[in-house]
Parts: structure tokens; sequence; C-alpha cells
């Protein structure tokens, strides 16, 4: 399996894609000045974009970038991390990216150029829990048969559909998508679920041990956007599992 595949825009299919093996680089920059040599070149067609803009390194599961430029800062985001990314300072070297899938966004003039990576290439280890002894307690624990994670995946869909910034469902579409699959849901128990998935993975205390407060104990701010944030970090809910808020199995 190859290593990196490099995506550039406008790709029409598996043909206008750049593929690397283990230990290659792919160079790219300004489409006018191509450098020498016989490795792969990505031509990037904008006048704002560097002659020789950077490169990318491929290794055995992950990828570098190397920002060639002297004065501008490259961002590396992860699509499926809502909002998750990180910069690449000019001239730094083999910068590790972690994402699988990621697009590099260059600064060029007024505009944003880029192009996407994909990281396909994953390696496991057999047997990580070792024999003998207790089983580790599961950090966030979940029922995938309960109610509370049909919630939690309405919750996360959009931004697992392929629309990382898409914004949350409110309480009421939340409770129009569950109807097919929960015909008793309502605004109440829609909400009775969301406050206890907070509480379940330990993003505001139980009531009773809250402090007490004006209006009923503590508020979490931003309940619905921690919970999504939190379960798209860890892969509490993958897309594979979307099915449930349609009545399929996940």
């Amino acid at each position: 399996m190859f290593s990196v595949i490099v995506v550039p825009d406008g790709s029409r299919g598996p043909d206008s894609q750049l593929r690397l093996e283990p230990g290659a680089t792919l160079r790219f920059g300004r489409t006018d000045i191509r450098p020498s040599g016989d490795g792969p070149y990505l031509a990037i067609d904008h006048a704002g974009v560097s002659r020789s803009a950077g490169e990318i390194t491929a290794t055995a599961t992950f990828w570098t970038l190397t920002n060639r430029s002297r004065r501008q800062t490259y961002v590396v985001e992860n699509p499926e991390g809502a909002g998750e990314h990180i910069k690449i300072g000019p001239g730094r070297v083999d910068a590790p990216v972690p994402f699988e899938f990621s697009r590099v966004v260059l600064p060029a003039g007024n505009d944003l150029v880029g192009f996407d990576v994909w990281a396909p290439r994953h390696d496991y280890l057999e047997n990580s829990e070792g024999t003998g002894g207790e089983p580790t307690a599961l950090p966030f624990p979940l029922d995938r048969g309960k109610r509370y994670f049909l919630v939690l995946a309405a919750l996360c869909e959009p931004r697992l559909r392929g629309e990382p910034h898409a914004p949350l469902p409110t309480v009421e579409q939340v409770v129009e998508r569950l109807k097919p699959v929960w015909p008793a849901v309502n605004r109440t128990t829609v909400q009775w679920n969301i406050d206890y998935l907070a509480v379940k993975l330990r993003l505001k205390p139980p009531p009773e041990s809250a402090p007490s407060a004006p209006g009923g104990g503590t508020r979490l701010n931003g309940k619905k956007e921690s919970l999504v944030s939190l379960a798209l970090r860890f892969d509490l809910v993958r897309e594979d599992q979307l099915g449930v808020v349609e009545g399929k199995a996940g």
C-alpha cells in the first residue's frame, strides 16, 4: 500500500493523483519554475506561491512537510477534526503530520490555495493488551445500544458526513432525525440524554456533587459542542456507526 496519496485541487480521478511509496519525496511550487530532477512534482498555478514552496516526504505510516518559503506559514487542516490543524512555519523542515486526511493550505497573495493529502496506511500491534490480569477499564464506556448513543450519533452526524465545520443540529432537529427509530422521542428526552452524556463522559460533575447555584446547579456552556468535539477526537462515534440513526446495525 502507498504511504501517501496527494490529491491536487481539481483532481478528476486516480490518474491525476500522486502516490508516494515510503521514503519518496514530492516537491511542490509555482508552475512556471519546475525544479530539475526526476522526482515527482506538484505544480500549483498561482503567482503568489513560491517557486520552490515545499516538499512532502512519505514514511511508513505518516508523512512530513517541509516549508521552503522564507515568509509564509503553511497550515495543515484535519477535515475530520472540527477545526483541528497544525502550523508549519517558514523554513521548518520535516514537520510530522498526524492526520489520516489532511488539507494543506498555502497563503497566496489574497487567496488561499492548497491540496489534499491522504495517509491510508496503518500498522497495528497484534495484541496490545497482553495476557493475564484484569482487563483495562474503558475510558469512555458507551453502550451503543442505548438511546443516549442515538442522540450522540445524531449530534455528530453532520460533521462525520464530510462537513467538518457544519453547525451542530438543534435539539428539535435531533428529535426529527430520530423519530423514525424512536417514535416517542421529544425535546425533553433529547435534552435529558445530552445532560446524561455530559456527566457520563465527565464533561460536568453529577448533580449530587455539583455545588449549589441559582437556577439548579452548575451549567456547562457549549454542552453540545463539547460532546461532539470529544466524541470526534476519540472516535466515540464513527462514520460506519451512523446507521443507528436510520435503524441499521452500527
